[in-house]
């Protein structure tokens, strides 16, 4: 038997699915799309079911996007729906709820956050919107696990939909609806809590965006932290301590050369293994993702699933949204770039929640081009930033404002060029909450599952390729090819090329290199964009291979030379 949920987006379907399965869940997309869903298992009575969290959707008559699409094709599948209504807002829910009892199927009404309904001062009768709507109709507080008992009750014996004099039109549907609205709820005055004056203030641009500079700072600071540390005291230590001798004995094994031995193992230095620098599968190519990446993701993903629990994020797209516009997205692409200040790979995997090929397009190329990952900010702030080397805070800023002046003309240009619209920014706002661990912690499982599962392979495979380009000497042509222009266009030393080209592999090996050599400045600040800019490191190539799709990679991948050689020259002139 399958149960499908639905309902508005922030309507809490997922912590009234994480009450039904509870931790047995998969993560899946629908088969010939990107779009995710998440399944799982309860039991009604003696029979088993399985439970599927469908994408959140405001209508469908006329869905506005992929994930809506996809909504409409899940509920020809479904044997039972569950509808999760946001009892705060009976209105502007129902005209959902009035289009699935449309399609004849036994539906269960979950009137969820009935808590802050009655908190709000509204008062709805559920026995007279049962008889209104012909359908079985149970209040919840899904956060609390209360109505769940009751909501499995009813779903065992939910019969078809009662109610005649089905409607045809919007016009006479939403008649229907302030009809039924009118009859079955009440509202009393009270005065607004702390927390929804604090959600007014979110949104209001005036106060929105110091509250927006905050909290993103916060982010910012807290995922770097925790990032450094669970990298540099946990997952570090167990490859040194643990993982060494392992690679160590294949290496041994292998008699230390070898295309067998370059390829698992890579290069020794100095005589050892070097996780960063040798650059094999076993080495380099797991320990970049588990040991580097890995701890920025949980971080990352950790800080987002409160953030989204909070109820924050929904403001933070809306506050955005006119800025976004000017780069041919909407509010909700903040979220991939966002994701890309800790690691590039998420963000980019993160574009997935925009609607078309061309948004994507344009935020994973922004996300490569113009949004440092948290290591590199981290390098960029020790050698530009140091005072023994002649730099400063404000060296920084140039580098982090050039960033943020091509990331915004590079949308410009991508918006002019690449054909089609940006489309609106159709969201609920919901009232700030405070977080569901359980969904929270679920959700970093799920995220974090699906990173490992598509983020690994991914480096491995481009690990393997960059191994064999080394083994061909096509890094070492390409050098030679592009001295004359690092030395007249960029005023670099032409050995600085072999920075930039290693940060294909990791961009702060790079910057480590650029640290041994004797430049300036104003060279220092020259390179770091430029290597910042110039091409994506290899695992965020073959992810954005793997979303993009090869011609749309080639178009990305022009952007960042031609931007990045144009910020550089840019500098060289101007400083």
């Amino acid at each position: 038997m399958n149960i499908l949920l639905v309902g508005h987006p922030n309507v809490g379907k997922s912590v009234v699915f994480s009450q039904l399965t509870g931790v047995r869940v998969l993560a899946s997309n629908y088969p010939g799309s990107t779009v995710a869903f998440t399944e799982g298992c309860t039991r009604l009575g003696d029979l088993p079911a399985r439970v599927i969290d469908a994408p959140g959707t405001y209508s469908l008559s006329s869905p506005s996007s992929p994930a809506e699409e996809v909504v409409v094709r899940m509920l020809e599948d479904a044997d039972l729906v569950v509808n999760v209504v946001d009892a705060t807002a009976l209105e502007r829910s129902l005209h959902l709820t009035l289009e699935i009892l449309d399609l004849g199927k036994p539906t269960v009404v979950a009137l969820n956050m009935w808590d802050e309904a009655h908190h709000k001062g509204i008062t709805i009768d559920v026995g007279e919107l049962e008889r209104e709507i012909g359908a079985p109709v149970v209040p919840t507080v899904a956060i609390a696990g209360e109505g769940l008992k009751t909501l499995k009750e009813r779903l065992q014996n939910a019969p078809p939909p009662s109610a005649t004099g089905r409607v045809t039109t919007e016009a006479e549907r939403w008649a229907t609806i302030g009809r039924i609205t009118s009859r079955v709820q009440t509202l009393e005055h009270r005065h607004h809590t702390f927390l929804e004056w604090l959600g007014d203030c979110s949104v209001r641009t005036s106060t929105g965006l110091p509250i927006a500079i905050l909290v993103l700072a916060a982010s910012f600071l807290g995922i770097r932290l925790v990032g450094e540390v669970a990298e540099g005291y946990l997952a570090a230590p167990v490859f040194e301590q643990l993982y060494r001798p392992v690679t160590e004995r294949i290496s041994n094994a292998l008699g230390q050369a070898g295309l067998v031995h370059q390829v698992l193992i890579g290069k020794l230095i100095h005589g050892r293994i070097d996780f960063l620098q040798s650059f094999g599968l076993l080495t380099t190519g797991l320990y970049v993702p588990l040991a580097i990446v890995l701890p920025f993701v949980l971080a990352f993903y950790f800080w987002l699933g409160i953030l989204e629990d909070l109820g924050y994020l929904p403001r933070l797209a809306v506050l955005l949204d006119r800025v976004m516009h000017r780069v041919g997205l909407h509010g909700w692409a903040v979220i991939p770039n966002l994701l890309g200040l800790g690691c590039n790979v998420p963000g980019i995997l993160s574009t997935r929640v925009l609607e078309d090929r061309r948004a994507r397009l344009i935020a994973s190329t922004l996300v490569s081009v113009a949004v440092p990952c948290g290591s590199l900010q981290a390098m960029i702030w020790a050698l530009v930033g140091s005072p023994e080397r002649g730099g400063g805070v404000r060296y920084v800023l140039v580098v982090y404002g050039t960033l943020l002046g091509f990331w915004f003309l590079i949308g410009r240009v991508l918006t002019m060029i690449l054909p089609g619209t940006t489309p609106d920014l159709l969201l609920e706002i919901p009232p700030y909450r405070r977080p569901h661990w359980p969904t929270v912690f679920r959700n970093l499982g799920l995220r974090v599952e699906g990173f490992l599962k598509e983020g690994i392979p991914v480096v491995l495979l481009g690990v393997l390729l960059v191994n064999l380009l080394y083994w061909l000497g096509f890094f070492d042509t390409l050098a030679r090819i592009a001295a004359p222009l690092m030395t007249q266009a960029l005023g670099l030393p032409a050995e600085t090329f072999a920075a930039v080209a290693v940060g294909f592999l990791r961009k702060e090996m790079a910057m480590g290199l650029l640290a041994t050599m004797d430049l300036t400045i104003k060279q220092l600040v020259v390179a770091s964009t430029l290597l910042s800019m110039f091409f994506p490191c290899v695992a965020t190539f073959v992810v954005l291979a793997r979303e993009l799709g090869w011609r749309h990679l080639g178009i990305s991948i022009l952007v960042m030379l031609v931007a990045s050689l144009a910020a550089g020259s840019i500098l060289n002139l101007l400083m």
